[in-house]
């Protein structure tokens, strides 16, 4: 008979719990953050480290519930009326705040108080490998807003197994109150990924490596934006969607507003044709046309003003109101397809041939915008069409984009079948209030003809100054943000942004870098970060039909590792 093995007896220390080789350091959190999204434990605990996460919850009774809520604001206003005691005025009109908006959601059992204690555990046979692996999950944690503590001297307390009454002796500050969601925030099995019937592949979950698939025509908007600085893949992300929205809907129909001539031998690649407004190769388009309204005169009128003040923004208040009176009564008393020489003649019997008006249209006589005057000869029957600004000089891109954007909504609207809108460059419709407020009616109108938009620019603050330009972002749907240089306060309050989220976006790679766009989605309600990525089909092709700038110097010349 042979004696049975003897195990050492567990051994604490100070802050560790030592059982054999095997050593236990627990971490404990004194105090959440404000805010974390919904699963960010699962990007917080590594793979390749040996932690264990313990999460005890107690649902506290209704009427348990309100009673602290209640107290919890009492206790704010009482401490408010009396000046705050030395505290923040500002906290204190939150915590009241919170805890009427959680009472009110409790009290519609929308929300559940619960007793929580969480605990984080590193594991390692090594006594200093054990105590890194917890400083370097501290430091990850405090990175996001966490207040942690190692308890010393109640490890055992720590590391107890639940008895499932939460009546087992805890290290003080053990436990917290918290209400569904941030119980639910804490689980990090948390699953935002979207796998929507019929919806093309946006990309691969940074966490996982899950697919995230996405059907535009099944919301209640039609429009995204996406947002990056110079290099961060808006163009290749851009042209890889419109291809995808291609391939699974053959019938679709694009138009491209190409500000920097990227997408005219994607376009072309594609059975598309293009129209060059610098040299005016594939035709005029006449920015006087009132087809673009389908013979609406008055509203043609209005975004005949818009044009022209883009073209002109130091037009004085009396010279708008009689710009605007010459181009209204064109359209009254015809002719049938008034051109810029009619404008021109028009104004010239207003004014008697002299003013600063009649010499500002002089550019459309014998100046530089000459070639516009004279009736449309572009009549693109392809179902994919590009318009390409290349060589058009900064200072006149707004006139044409706005005549370019008019003509194409004209295009939308007089079509059937599923439709998309391409705007690169956005953000120079955002220069001037008319003009914004023009892009903002067709994001908003388009949805009507069975289409989208799809806006590119390089930062969501170019369009948060003006009213219009906020009602444009909230009518997007899916929103994508790249790399951005920085968050700025509006962008983060407009978008629901995180903290840390704002800081991982100006830190997120560069196709460069990695051979994808690291990026993080906004669908509906949800943040999803995502790896644009394209199959090596996908990548051959655009990076042959892509502009140099958009794919063989932004993603690398090698097959990307993001390819599948």
């Amino acid at each position: 008979m042979t004696n049975a093995p003897s195990f050492p007896a567990p051994a604490e220390g100070p802050s560790l719990w030592r059982v054999g080789r095997s050593y236990r350091a627990p971490l404990l959190v004194q105090q959440f953050p404000p805010e974390v999204p919904f699963g960010f434990l699962g990007h917080i605990l590594p793979t390749h480290e040996t932690l264990e996460l313990s999460v005890e919850a107690h649902r506290i009774p209704f009427s348990n519930a309100l009673e602290i809520l209640h107290g919890a604001r009492t206790v704010a206003e009482a401490e408010l009326a009396s000046g705050g005691n030395g505290g923040s005025t500002a906290q204190l009109d939150l915590e009241r705040a919170s805890a009427e908006e959680l009472g009110h959601a409790v009290a519609r059992r929308a929300q559940e108080l619960w007793k929580v204690g969480v605990r984080f555990v590193a594991l390692d046979s090594n006594r200093p490998m054990v105590e890194a692996r917890r400083r370097r999950l501290s430091e990850r944690l405090t990175a996001i807003g966490f207040r942690l503590r190692v308890p010393r001297y109640q490890t055992r307390e720590a590391l107890l197994p639940p008895d499932l009454t939460a009546t087992e002796p805890r290290p003080p500050g053990y436990w917290h109150t918290l209400p569904t969601d941030g119980l639910a925030s804490l689980y990090p099995f948390g699953d935002e990924t979207l796998l929507e019937p019929g919806g093309i592949l946006l990309g691969l979950a940074l966490g996982d490596a899950s697919p995230v698939f996405v059907d535009r025509w099944s919301h209640a908007s039609y429009s995204w934006g996406i947002f990056g600085t110079t290099g961060s893949g808006k163009s290749f992300a851009a042209a890889l969607m419109l291809l995808r929205s291609r391939w699974l809907r053959p019938d679709t129909s694009v138009a491209v507003l190409d500000p920097l001539g990227e997408y005219s031998a994607f376009v072309r690649a594609i059975g598309g044709s293009v129209i060059r407004v610098a040299d005016g190769k594939g035709g005029r388009l006449n920015p006087l046309d009132p087809v673009t309204t389908r013979g609406d005169r008055r509203e043609k009128a209005a975004r005949v003003g818009t044009m022209l003040r883009a073209l002109f923004p130091s037009l004085r208040d009396e010279e708008s109101a009689e710009l605007d009176a010459a181009v209204s009564q064109l359209y009254e008393e015809g002719p049938e397809v008034p051109t810029l020489h009619h404008l021109r003649d028009r104004l010239g019997e207003r004014s008697g041939g002299a003013g600063r008006l009649a010499t500002l249209l002089e550019v459309f006589h014998s100046g530089s915008l000459r070639y516009l005057d004279g009736p449309t000869t572009a009549s693109p029957t392809e179902d994919v069409v590009s318009v390409d600004f290349e060589g058009v000089p900064d200072d006149q891109m707004p006139f044409h984009l706005t005549y370019v954007l008019d003509w194409a909504y004209g295009r939308l609207s007089g079509r059937t079948g599923p439709k998309l809108l391409l705007v690169d460059e956005a953000h120079l419709l955002a220069r001037h209030a008319s003009t914004e407020e023009f892009l903002d009616r067709v994001v908003r109108h388009v949805r009507h003809f069975e289409a989208g938009v799809m806006l590119l620019s390089q930062s969501p603050d170019d369009f948060l100054a003006r009213a219009a330009g906020r009602s444009l972002l909230r009518n997007l749907y899916t929103t994508a943000f790249l790399r951005l240089p920085e968050v700025s306060s509006p962008t983060r309050a407009f978008f629901g942004l995180t903290d840390a989220e704002s800081e991982w976006l100006t830190r997120a790679r560069l196709p460069r870098e990695t051979g994808y766009s690291e990026s993080l989605w906004r669908v509906g309600e949800l943040h999803l970060p995502l790896a644009v990525v394209a199959s090596t089909p996908e990548y051959e092709f655009l990076e042959a039909t892509l502009g140099r700038s958009s794919a063989s110097s932004t993603f690398p010349s090698t097959r990307p590792k993001g390819g599948l």
